[in-house]
């Protein structure tokens, strides 16, 4: 993969363009983390793989845009609107704009989240 530093870390940088990608090995875990790294980002949207470790999740939040997140690894429980929703690996979910959610872990996961930002003009 070419987002590896020299010391074979993952870089910051967006995915290179026109290369294969095995999605669940362009992030690692990291002990008692939460780690993200932009797969693509434009002014319409982005998308971001992101690893949780064991017992990390992500706190309530709201957002102007939908997304979809899909489970590319593990297990995870994503609370919209204070209705929970399991997922498994392959297994994804839209998330609309103006809603409050969250996410629970369930063990390690990793996780594409895909925000689109056209459509609120």
């Amino acid at each position: 993969m070419k987002n590896k530093d020299k010391n074979g870390t993952f870089n910051n940088a967006e995915l290179e363009k026109s290369e294969p990608q095995i999605i669940v090995e362009i992030i690692e875990y990291a002990p008692n983390a939460v780690m993200t790294k932009t797969i693509l980002k434009k002014i319409t949207g982005n998308i971001t793989i992101m690893s949780f470790d064991n017992g990390e999740g992500l706190a309530v939040k709201t957002s102007a845009f939908d997304s979809f997140a899909q489970i590319v690894e593990g297990k995870a429980e994503i609370v919209i609107d204070d209705v929970s929703n399991h997922l498994e690996t392959g297994m994804g979910i839209i998330i609309p704009a103006h809603l409050p959610n969250f996410i629970r872990p369930n063990g390690r996961f990793k996780m594409i989240q895909t925000i689109i930002k056209s459509g609120y003009e």
